[in-house]
């Protein structure tokens, strides 16, 4: 009896120890739990340089932070956590998480358009030089045309201002565009509706980073590339040619639950760089 008391007595000081140490009530810390996107990727480049997490050369993001792949593991990683912290695409923003003020400005397109919300970057496609297959240069002519920038307007972006209207061309053949998760949504509508108006042209979508889209569009893998960041020097050394077809905001988003509804761009710094480790230091 004594045996099996001691035994009830060890299980349950157990349970409450560990009842303890997983909860946060007992000293009141909600850790941020901080989550970027991989390396190479456009929108993790734009990020570190818009908030200064990035000096020169060095991308000072903590070493604790999550990383994730694309836009899409993004938004899921941060709605099934509420203490953690992401950005994403402004256009990919969908009700599953929310997108916080930045320096009191709500992320809006029409914010990014005036120029309240900074946090913004162009969407590019690059080629390898100006000689394009016949298919290449008639689906550019469609994307910067009055139809095609039509479409970025309607998927939640900033156009480019055009008067250039397009005509079906009737081609066959197939082309290939890869690159950027972040532009990669906006390429498939844009793609999708092209296809409809020739019918006999197949264009494959391939979705990877900003910087395989520059890369295997330099090597030829791609005949056009999608990079939701500024094309690098050595990348324009290489022959690339950028041509921006969109704006975007960068939402810097947190769970539904999160009570945080505003940040300064230097708090966002702090958090990424791990100045600032928990919520409480920030007030809600």
């Amino acid at each position: 009896m004594n045996k099996l008391v001691k035994g009830m007595f060890a299980l349950g000081m157990g349970a409450l120890m560990v009842g303890c140490s997983s909860g946060t009530s007992d000293s009141g810390s909600q850790q941020i739990n901080v989550v970027s996107r991989e390396e190479g990727s456009g929108t993790r480049g734009a990020f570190v340089e818009l908030f200064g997490v990035q000096e020169g050369d060095v991308d000072n993001t903590t070493s604790a932070a999550e990383v994730t792949n694309s836009t899409s593991v993004m938004i899921s990683t941060v709605q099934g956590n509420e203490n953690a912290i992401g950005y994403i695409s402004l256009g990919s923003l969908s009700d599953d998480v929310k997108a916080v003020k930045i320096d009191g400005v709500e992320a809006t397109t029409e914010n990014v358009k005036s120029g309240d919300y900074k946090v913004s970057r162009p969407f590019i496609v690059c080629t390898k030089g100006t000689d394009l297959s016949e298919i290449a240069s008639d689906f550019m002519s469609y994307i910067m045309s009055t139809d095609g920038q039509a479409i970025v307007s309607e998927e939640g972006y900033i156009a480019q201002d055009t008067t250039t209207t397009y005509t079906a061309s009737n081609l066959s053949g197939s082309l290939t565009v890869g690159g950027s998760s972040s532009v990669t949504p906006l390429m498939e509508k844009l793609a999708e509706e092209y296809q409809k108006l020739n019918p006999e042209v197949e264009i494959s979508v391939q979705q990877s980073d900003s910087t395989t889209g520059a890369t295997n569009t330099i090597d030829g893998v791609y005949e056009i590339g999608m990079c939701s960041r500024e094309l690098k020097q050595e990348e324009t050394d290489a022959g690339l040619v950028p041509t921006v077809i969109a704006t975007d905001g960068i939402a810097v988003i947190v769970n539904t639950n999160n009570a945080v509804d505003d940040l300064t761009v230097d708090q966002v710094k702090q958090i990424y760089t791990g100045e600032i480790t928990d919520w409480s230091e920030i007030s809600a």
